[in-house]
Parts: structure tokens; sequence; C-alpha cells
């Protein structure tokens, strides 16, 4: 979701990326080759004209803010990101001023974000950003990837949209705008694979700033237009070279799309008991913590896995808090 500062795409005439290797010619590739030149200039103008102005977007952002808005982003809308992520960015402005309080702030301050230990993984990248890194973000791919609570994605995106690397982001946007215009498929599988990948690399330009602004584009394309449903073909940049809409939009035929619940569901216990402790500023009695769930089982379950996930603390006579180291 997030992009780098807008430099010039009109790089070299060699910043088409790298085509697949088609097979000897005694084992004809069933795989053809593909090329990312035509879809290059099309969907980096449209994102230069259409690219919505968020705060982690901005130069003053830094690298910092580009990675706490990716780890409060996954799963996550905009909407609920924007205010959670400028209040956080008010009270920690760099790693080592989020690394100097305790783990517990973290979870305090994501507030009804979800997915709370996403906070407490920025939480560790940062304490480790302060002792390795002197405080700064790193811009190298190995580097971001050996922090605590950064996967491949994750490094991928702050490397490519804080430091204007050339690496091959794929979240479920991208993932969606490749299956459709390249593959000819509705949907993307429900798990990365190894042949979206390679599809994202050979689809990456080779010049570095321009592979970073094509990674910015795709992924905003996917949010905007080429949306999970009622996609907006009439604004695409390249709706003329898609396969999907050129094959007549063939249904999803593969294995059903993963939907996500919440209501009834742990998660939501789990969510009820961390707001008692966000707002109680302390530690709190088991007797408080079980007024907000009526099935016993089910909330000791949850609040057993807020212990184990190191997001709550128990302490001595049945009280509980946020976590302090």
């Amino acid at each position: 979701m997030t992009a780098p500062t807008k430099p010039s795409h009109n790089g070299p005439t060699d910043s088409a990326a790298p085509s697949v290797p088609a097979a000897p010619s005694a084992a004809p590739s069933a795989e053809p080759a593909v090329s990312g030149e035509p879809l290059h200039s099309p969907v980096i103008d449209w994102f230069d004209e259409h690219a919505r102005d968020l705060p982690w977007r901005r130069p003053e952002a830094g690298a910092w803010g580009v990675m706490v808005s990716e780890f409060m982003l996954q799963q996550t809308p905009v909407s609920r990101v924007l205010p959670v992520y400028e209040q956080w960015m008010a009270r920690w402005p760099r790693p080592a001023d989020l690394a100097a309080e305790a783990p517990g702030e973290a979870v305090r301050a994501w507030g009804r974000l979800g997915y709370p230990r996403r906070a407490l993984r920025l939480h560790g990248a940062a304490a480790a950003i302060t002792e390795r890194h002197g405080g700064d973000v790193p811009a190298d791919h190995a580097q971001l990837l050996a922090l605590p609570g950064i996967g491949e994605y994750t490094a991928a995106a702050v490397a490519s949209f804080a430091h204007g690397r050339r690496h091959a982001v794929l979240d479920t946007n991208v993932r969606r705008v490749f299956a459709r215009a390249v593959t000819g498929v509705q949907y993307p599988p429900n798990a990365t694979t190894a042949a979206e990948r390679k599809l994202a690399r050979a689809l990456l330009p080779e010049d570095e700033a321009t592979a970073a602004r094509w990674a910015a584009a795709s992924m905003e394309l996917g949010a905007l237009v080429c949306t999970a449903k009622n996609e907006s073909c009439h604004r695409c940049p390249i709706a003329g070279q898609c396969a999907w809409r050129l094959a007549g939009k063939p249904a999803h035929d593969g294995p059903p799309r993963r939907g996500q619940t919440y209501a009834g569901t742990d998660r939501q216990v789990r969510g009820r008991l961390l707001a008692v402790l966000r707002e109680a500023h302390g530690a709190v009695p088991q007797a408080a913590l079980d007024r907000v769930w009526h099935e016993p089982v089910q909330r000791a379950r949850a609040l057993d896995g807020l212990v184990s996930d190191g997001l709550v603390e128990p302490l001595a006579d049945g009280m509980y808090r946020l976590p302090l180291s």
C-alpha cells in the first residue's frame, strides 16, 4: 500500500523485465515467455495521476513510516489504519522511541486494528533496528529480512517503497492484477505460489527506480480498480491487454476463496479481553475479564492464547496486564 517518493520512470530503453527463458527446442516449454514492458508505462502513468495521498507515501515519512504502515496494513483497510498510524508516528517518530517503551504500550496503541501480535512484532523490529543499525531502518533486503517479525513481503516492500530498491512486492492486490492481466484467471491461488513469484520477477523492470514505482503502481491498481469484487475495467489503463477481460472474464473455477469470519470466534473474544486491558492502564482482576464473554471455556481458551502469544502477562492473585518486557 505504500510507495516511494516519485522518481522519473522514463528509464533506459532496456528497462523492460527479462523474458522468462524458453526451454531448449528439444523440450518445448509449456510456459510462454513473459515481458512486462507493455504494462509498465500505462500502469505507472495511471499511478502518477491517481495515486492516493497517504501519509506514508510522503517523503517526511521516511523508511520507519513505511515500515509502520506495512505492519498496520496487513489484512486491514487504509481507512482503519490512518488514524492509528498518525497517532503512532506522533508518539514514536523513530524506532528508538518505540523500543524505549514497554511492548504493552505498543499493544495498547494498536487499538482495534486487529491481529495485535503485529504490534509486538513491530516493537521487536524497532528494538533490533535500534541495537543493530543505530536506529535507522536498513535498506538492504537481507538485513530487513533478518529483523524479528519481518517476512519476505515486508522486507521487499520496505526496501522498494522506502529505499527505491528493485524487488518483486507481492500482496493480494498485486497478485490479483497479475492473475487477471497476465494469467487470465479471475483470482490468484489462496496462498502465494512459486509460479506467482517467478511471474512477478519476470514482469519487474530492470531499472531500479522504475521497478520501485511499478511495485507501488501495480499495488494501487489492484486496490482501486482491479478490485476483488466490482472491478472497474473501464478505468483500467491496461484493460486492452488484460488476458482475463479479453477471454470474456471466465468465472473462478479453482478452490473456494477463503472468507473471514469474526462474530463468535476466539478472535472476537481475544479482542474484548484486550480492550479491557488497554483501557485499564494497569493490572486487572480475572473477574473483570470474565464479564466480557459469557462462555467460560472459550473465554479461558482465548485468554490462554493471549498469554501464550505474549500479549498478556499473568500476575499473582489472578491479575493480568499488558506485557512490560
